[in-house]
């Protein structure tokens, strides 16, 4: 097998973990702010939208680190950073041209991230993931 089908997805997993993970220690350590933000926003419940938001990124997280059930933790994912970005990086609607420009790169980032799971939803986890793992031997 090559390096593409051993290696890459390995790399591409703990990368996405890496980039949630950080997500997820963000809304930890300022919470108050995000939910100002999302408050901003017209968001309804933030307090409650940030711990549905970190325990879909939890669960997608170790999906993604372990490669278990690593189509279900990418379409987690997916769906909470589609939703997040349309909702929160809305580029469209703001009339200065700098902080526009900043938020359609956000904006586009998130969508780049979500081909990649799109990729991992496809694909599945590669060779090195628990969904992978060899069958167990039966005993007689």
């Amino acid at each position: 097998m090559s390096f593409s089908e051993t290696i890459s997805p390995l790399l591409g997993r703990l990368a996405l973990s890496w980039f949630y993970g950080a997500g997820a220690y963000n809304i930890v350590n300022n919470w108050t702010q995000l939910s100002h933000q999302l408050a901003a926003k017209h968001v309804p419940l933030p307090p409650l939208v940030l711990v549905v938001a970190f325990v879909l990124i939890v669960m997608g997280v170790y999906s993604l680190l372990v490669g278990y059930h690593t189509r279900h933790g990418a379409v987690l994912l997916f769906g909470m950073t589609i939703v997040a970005t349309v909702v929160l990086h809305d580029y469209w609607h703001i009339a200065d041209a700098a902080a526009r420009r900043a938020e359609f790169e956000i904006f586009s980032r998130d969508v780049a991230i979500c081909g990649g799971l799109l990729l991992l939803i496809g694909m599945g986890c590669g060779r090195f993931g628990w969904d992978n793992r060899p069958p167990p031997k039966k005993v007689r």
